[in-house]
């Protein structure tokens, strides 16, 4: 497909992401906040896999695509809850971006590729889902861990940021492990990472 096709999808993600209800501060400015995710999420793909293909670009943008349509408060508490709550959003998500690239003149083939993409099928043996989730994975490190880690500091629970820690870079490539590695994070959450890595 052309760079116009590509980039009027990636337009069609952000229109959408504007109507999130849900502001966060972005360079001193109140924005919407998957709007902003989005764009954190496609500047690490540009910086640390500057060859990606446009479906993997366009499934990094629209990994969080109207996040706030589904509610965590719709589907059961605990851990099995949380856990149907994400495949809920994965799907939403992957059809909600495969109907935009229709729109948009991608075939069938090409959308549905996309969607398995956000879906993150075949982890193991799909390059582009894993860097999806090295992605996603490296996001969260660079800006939301902070505010993350400070809401279970507050609750004297550094063991729980730990274990998530943990539980994230299990689910990251080597590649992704020294990109995390290199990364300069604030001095009391490289400490988080050490004793998560120890």
């Amino acid at each position: 497909m052309t760079i116009e096709n590509l980039n009027n999808t990636l337009s069609a993600i952000d229109e959408i992401n504007r109507q999130d209800p849900n502001t966060i501060l972005s360079n001193g400015n109140s924005q919407a906040k998957e709007l902003v995710y989005g764009q954190q999420m496609t500047e690490c793909l540009k910086q640390y896999w500057p060859e990606a293909n446009e479906l993997l670009q366009i499934a990094v943008r629209a990994q969080h695509i109207k996040r706030w349509q589904l509610k965590r408060t719709e589907f059961s508490d605990g851990k099995a809850g949380y856990y149907q709550w994400r495949i809920a959003q994965g799907k939403f998500h992957a059809e909600l971006t495969a109907s935009i690239m229709l729109a948009q003149g991608y075939t069938t083939a090409q959308s549905e590729q996309c969607a398995a993409i956000i879906r993150k099928e075949n982890l193991s043996t799909n390059s582009d889902s894993q860097t999806l989730e090295d992605v996603a994975c490296l996001v969260f490190l660079m800006h939301y861990f902070n505010e993350f880690a400070a809401k279970y500091t507050k609750q004297d629970n550094e063991a729980k940021i730990v274990r998530i820690v943990q539980l994230t870079w299990k689910k990251m490539s080597e590649q992704a492990h020294d990109i995390a590695l290199g990364l300069t994070l604030p001095e009391h959450l490289a400490v988080i990472v050490t004793k998560a890595l120890a």
